[in-house]
């Protein structure tokens, strides 16, 4: 048996196990997370917050698609409604593709 391996450049993104405080707005929690990009062919990231079954939650934050530059580190919070906070179970993002790229990635950092 061969085995061919070639490097996979994706994106990181970090706390991989974020919590949430309390933010300065009544009812909302707030955690604040690092995305660095390691791809040429990725300009755009896109988030989302979901529940355990993957569902989407409603949230806030200064980006849904953060534009970034190849190894740029972007530091971004992420606001939820305290009726919403238990059902939170992961918080990702997804690689916006550029023409003619075809590996997309999603990391998801898993809330404790």
């Amino acid at each position: 048996m061969i085995t061919l391996s070639a490097p996979v450049y994706s994106h990181e993104m970090t706390p991989t196990y974020p919590v949430f405080s309390k933010s300065f707005m009544a009812g909302i929690s707030v955690t604040t997370m690092n995305l660095f990009n390691k791809r040429t062919d990725v300009s755009y990231y896109e988030i989302g917050v979901f529940t355990k079954e993957w569902e989407p939650i409603p949230f806030v934050s200064q980006y849904t698609v953060i534009p970034m530059e190849y190894l740029d580190t972007v530091a971004f919070d992420v606001y939820v409604s305290n009726l919403s906070l238990g059902s939170v179970e992961y918080i990702c993002s997804v690689s916006q593709l550029a023409a003619g790229s075809t590996v997309s990635s999603k990391i998801c950092s898993r809330v404790k």
